[in-house]
Order: C-alpha cells, then sequence, then structure tokens
C-alpha cells in the first residue's frame, strides 16, 4: 500500500501482479486511489450461490453471525492479551470487566436471528472495545494515544507512523 502520489512502474506492476502480489495506491490522507491485481478467475456459479444467500436474510444472518462473532473472539482474545502479558502495566480492572462485556455479547450473538439486531449487537461489541483501546496502547502514551473513532484517518497518516516508529526507537 502506497500513501503517497509516488507511482510505480508498468513493469513493476507487471512483475508483482505475476507473482499474485496486490498494489494499492491511496492519497497521503488515506482515501482509496487504484489498485493493481493479478488475474482472476471468477466462478459463476458460485457467485449465483452468493446472490441466493444474499437474498436470504436467515442465511445472510447465519454466516454473518460467524464474522461477527470471529471479529468480537479476536477483540476480546486481545484484551486478554494484554492483561496476561501487560497486567502491570493496564488497569487490570477496566479490561477485565470489556472483557467480560464481550464474552457475554458471544452468547448472545450466537442466538440472535436476525440481522437488524445482529448489527445493533456488533456496534455494542465494537463499543466496548473501543472504549478500553487506549489502555493498550502502552508507549509514548503523550504522542501515541487513542482518543476515539473516526470515520477519517488523520491528515499525514504516513508522516504520523514514521515519527511515531522514529521515537520508539
Amino acid at each position: 500500500i502506497s500513501f503517497s502520489y509516488f507511482g510505480a512502474s508498468p513493469a513493476l506492476m507487471g512483475a508483482c501482479t505475476e507473482r499474485n502480489i496486490n498494489l494499492a495506491f491511496c492519497r497521503p490522507n488515506g482515501r482509496f486511489l487504484a489498485r493493481a491485481t493479478g488475474e482472476s478467475n471468477g466462478n459463476v456459479l458460485l457467485r449465483r450461490q452468493q446472490y441466493r444467500v444474499a437474498d436470504d436474510e436467515m442465511k445472510s444472518c447465519c454466516i454473518a453471525k460467524n464474522m461477527v462473532s470471529g471479529k468480537v473472539f479476536n477483540a476480546r482474545w486481545s484484551l486478554e492479551r494484554t492483561l496476561r502479558d501487560h497486567r502491570f502495566q493496564v488497569d487490570t480492572t477496566v479490561l477485565k470487566q470489556a472483557s467480560e462485556n464481550l464474552q457475554r455479547a458471544l452468547g448472545e450473538i450466537a442466538k440472535v436471528e436476525n440481522l437488524d439486531s445482529l448489527r445493533g449487537l456488533e456496534g455494542e461489541a465494537a463499543a466496548r472495545y473501543f472504549d478500553v483501546f487506549d489502555c493498550l496502547l502502552l508507549n509514548n502514551k503523550n504522542m501515541f494515544f487513542f482518543a476515539g473513532r473516526s470515520r477519517r484517518p488523520p491528515l499525514d497518516p504516513v508522516n504520523a507512523m514514521l515519527s511515531f516508529i522514529y521515537t520508539i526507537l
């Protein structure tokens, strides 16, 4: 992924796509511009079945439940790993409570029967995770912190990341 206006030569793009290496080009603020990918083999029968499932809310909900469960499970796992590896550096009470909330959410997600309810549970679980996300950032808290979710990335994510990497080295 390139976050600049520097391009890639057609020869480089061709070599990458031949090796199934995808290239993505974004503006410095993170907005997507273009992508180069290798040859893809479409499967008409698979695509038709995907459309059938998308039109059936029960089947769609079943698939979406698995995806949302994986997302919530991984978020909880991240909290548990932080509790295990950095228990003396973090607020264990807050992280344990968030982990328990995510565990309860997993049980509710397993029982849900419609997509709207599933979306609500996913949103609540994401809110619980991101409420404590700043606790997971342990170094350079004065420069690298999480204040809240935003649809817009920083104006210059490349320089922000480079300065962060420089400060931790």
